[in-house]
């Protein structure tokens, strides 16, 4: 099955762990998905040994199943930060802009509307904050003024494409900012799937590995599929670093 289809079957029953027994990754998750899936073909040599201790053909076909929907989780999760990050640069880059464009149209029309104490009090009152949220309302709230107030701009050569530019900004800056905020809960949502997710491959990985390691504490080639490299290579490093 495609990863998609994977997560699908599995959804209901990871969403069942209780988050007080949810675990968070211990290491990176592609390699923790790689070494599921070797265990997963590295077991199935081993199934009818494995099966007479309780380890059935079911289980080690769901491994792969479990492996599939950790990687789906881990994918949306993935997308979810990131799309976050991207637009937290965006907005770090159009924001200064946006504000300069905002501090502009207000200079530009307490000028222009000099002589008009209604308008120019509507200047005042749009130039008051100075918020992220206020920016953005700013550069709308002024390009309509200035539609509804063209001629005494037009009277100083204001180039009246600048409003549509104003509206336009604001329009995109709130869809950045939107997105640069994030809807904490969401991501929230997606990496507690992604945590119960790998929970439960964990709980199957680790049965299988231990029953491998019971079976086959003799058999060293066949004890060895049944070892986290990665936990090795870390025991090796940290023994290294201890006697060197």
């Amino acid at each position: 099955m495609a990863n998609i289809d994977d997560y699908n079957a599995k959804i209901e029953t990871i969403m069942e762990i209780p988050d007080e027994k949810t675990l968070e990754p211990a290491m990176p998750v592609d390699t923790y998905l790689q070494e599921g899936e070797n265990l997963a073909k590295w077991s199935q040599m081993d199934g009818e040994k494995l099966g007479t201790i309780g380890i059935t053909n079911a289980m080690l076909s769901d491994l792969s199943v479990r492996a599939g929907a950790l990687r789906e989780a881990q994918s949306i999760w993935f997308k979810d930060r990131n799309s976050q990050l991207e637009a937290q640069r965006s907005w770090a880059e159009a924001a200064p802009q946006a504000f300069a464009m905002r501090d502009d149209l207000v200079h530009t029309f307490r000028y222009a509307y000099r002589n008009d104490p209604v308008v120019l009090a509507r200047v005042s009152e749009i130039a008051e904050g100075n918020t992220n949220a206020d920016m953005i309302q700013d550069l709308n709230d002024l390009s309509l003024l200035g539609k509804n107030n063209i001629a005494p701009l037009e009277a100083i050569n204001f180039a009246p494409e600048k409003l549509d530019e104003a509206a336009n900004a604001s329009d995109e800056l709130a869809e950045i900012l939107a997105l640069a905020n994030g809807d904490k809960s969401l991501q929230s949502e997606s990496k507690t799937i992604r945590d119960k997710a790998y929970t439960h491959m964990k709980e199957l990985v680790d049965q299988i590995r231990d029953a491998g390691k019971y079976l086959f504490w003799k058999n060293e080639k066949r004890y060895k599929g049944y070892v986290s490299q990665y936990w090795a290579a870390q025991s090796h490093e940290k023994a290294t670093e201890t006697t060197t």
